[in-house]
């Protein structure tokens, strides 16, 4: 799988939790809820299973990415700092 799908799962996961706990602090508009709900439950399972399927990878990344909101960026940083690729096959050429 490519990382970039990752990166991009995770920072629509945070946007999506940010959106919400604003809504819910300010307004409360019921439709802006009904489509961040899903789209932030959505992007959390993503960037959870997708963390959980890097081979190589340390429990400690795996752990920080069940962390709502925050987890799949933290994760992401991890898995760079430590070197850590998908499997071979499944990486884009283009970086």
């Amino acid at each position: 799988m490519r990382r970039r799908y990752l990166r991009v799962a995770a920072h629509g996961e945070l946007v999506s939790l940010i959106v919400l706990l604003v809504n819910l602090a300010t307004t409360h508009l019921k439709p802006l809820s009904s489509l961040m709900g899903p789209l932030h439950g959505c992007a959390y399972l993503f960037v959870v299973i997708a963390v959980w399927r890097l081979e190589r990878i340390d429990p400690a990344a795996r752990a920080i990415a069940v962390l709502p909101g925050i987890g799949g960026l933290l994760a992401l940083r991890r898995i760079g700092r430590l070197g850590v690729r998908g499997h071979p096959a499944s990486q884009d050429s283009g970086g």
